[in-house]
């Protein structure tokens, strides 16, 4: 049977093939918008790229100066593209791009027509990466830019954040991944942790983690409660050392599965020592800290702008007077700006008055965030001198993140800060904080 020919080609779908250009000559006609775009994957494969138009925007032409391509500057000319593995035909002169599309079929060579899609040999689909993972997408029936792009978006966005399971097989190492789950939201983890937890075979789970995710799980996954870990003989920090080296010994991909970040509090970082000195592999995800993210879900920032130019984190798991501390409070006392204390419930009224004490006025503003982030947040605000007491009469329960300073005061509907003599000269707000 006789093959058809390329002019009934949209009555047959295009066959999907990943072109192997390393080394091997592609000749790109036109340097405009169309070439701008496309340039950048072809230098990836590593293709000996010849360029050739009379000009070329900014971009392409930075990467003729950065010597990834080589640009002859001339319009296209009868045997530009022998030789060629790959031409891109995309040039604003309608008949060029007809006269390299002929040569292109006279001489086999694969050609994209960014003019003409059906006068082309080859379409190019919808990509996407994502660790390590190509997709592409093509409609039949002939190019559909528009249905290609979403098709290939939501299979990129699934792959990222780990909605579209595709674990791995040949290359997965076993190891640990101590992710940092955020503040609680599950909306709040981070992409790469979500999809290292949509890939393991054993979770090791904190309390404070987000344990909506965990239901998420396929059934073969293998969750494990860390306050339920036994201890036996070992401290529980200890235990929970040598469950992440047990599991991972066993061949097994270990996702630590912690509230915030590893390691703000979280002592992440004993577990990644345990680890190191038993030789197990680990990655270290960063998680959203509940120390920002808390205070921003109940509408108070940090810093702003003339009120705080500064913010410390405090951990308020031992009282002030206790010897284990390593908070010099008198110095804490003496700052200007935010403070924020996590694990500080039971011993905010030590804190409290450890503050006044050094200095700190009793009418400071502060709020207590209990259960950020989730459905059940609720805020409650008081002072320095009603803290205790407002606490008890609340019935604040752990987990909460207590803020003290005057952006406890700071809402979305206040004018900016006035001008002052504190503030200094009025002017635009540095980068970060716009």
């Amino acid at each position: 049977m006789t093959a058809p020919h390329a002019a009934a080609g949209d009555s047959y779908p295009a066959y999907p093939v990943g072109l192997r250009l390393a080394g091997r000559r592609v000749v790109v006609i036109g340097g405009g918008q169309v070439a701008q775009r496309r340039l950048p994957a072809l230098i990836a494969t590593g293709a000996d790229i010849v360029l050739v138009s009379p000009s070329a925007t900014p971009s392409v032409e930075a990467m003729a100066e950065a010597g990834e391509i080589r640009w002859e500057r001339r319009p296209y000319a009868e045997g530009d593209l022998a030789e060629a593995w790959y031409a891109l035909i995309a040039s604003t002169d309608t008949a060029a791009n007809a006269a390299a599309s002929a040569e292109a079929e006279r001489t086999r060579t694969w050609c994209v027509r960014s003019d003409d899609a059906e006068a082309a040999t080859a379409w190019t689909p919808a990509t996407g990466r994502s660790e390590g993972v190509t997709v592409a997408v093509l409609t039949s029936g002939g190019p559909d830019p528009r249905r290609t792009a979403a098709v290939r978006d939501a299979i990129v966005e699934g792959l990222r954040d780990g909605t579209l399971v595709a674990p791995h097989h040949r290359t997965r190492t076993a190891g640990v991944a101590l992710v940092g789950g955020g503040p609680g939201d599950p909306d709040l983890i981070t992409v790469r942790g979500r999809r290292l937890l949509a890939e393991a075979d054993v979770v090791i789970a904190d309390r404070l983690g987000p344990r909506d995710l965990l239901d998420e799980l396929p059934p073969h996954v293998e969750v494990i409660d860390a306050a339920k870990i036994p201890y036996g003989r070992f401290m529980a920090q200890e235990a929970i050392n040598n469950a992440l080296i047990e599991h991972a010994k066993a061949g097994k991909a270990v996702v630590r599965l912690k509230g915030g970040d590893p390691f703000v509090f979280g002592r992440g970082m004993e577990e990644a020592q345990a680890l190191a000195e038993a030789g197990i592999p680990c990655t270290v995800v960063p998680g959203i800290s509940s120390s920002i993210s808390v205070p921003g879900a109940a509408g108070i920032p940090v810093t702003h702008r003339g009120v705080a130019h500064e913010f410390t984190v405090l951990s308020g798991h031992v009282a002030p007077e206790d010897p284990r501390s390593l908070v010099d409070w008198k110095a804490v006392a003496g700052l200007r700006g935010t403070l924020v204390l996590l694990m500080a419930v039971e011993r905010i009224g030590a804190i409290a008055e450890a503050l006044t004490t050094y200095g700190r006025s009793p009418e400071t503003p502060v709020a207590i965030i209990q259960e950020g982030t989730m459905a059940t947040q609720r805020r409650v605000d008081a002072t320095l001198a009603t803290v205790a007491r407002t606490a008890r009469a609340e019935d604040v329960r752990p987990p909460a993140v207590i803020v003290i300073g005057e952006v406890v005061t700071v809402n979305p509907q206040e004018a900016g800060p006035a001008h002052s003599p504190e503030a200094g000269p009025a002017q635009a707000a540095p980068p970060n904080e716009r």
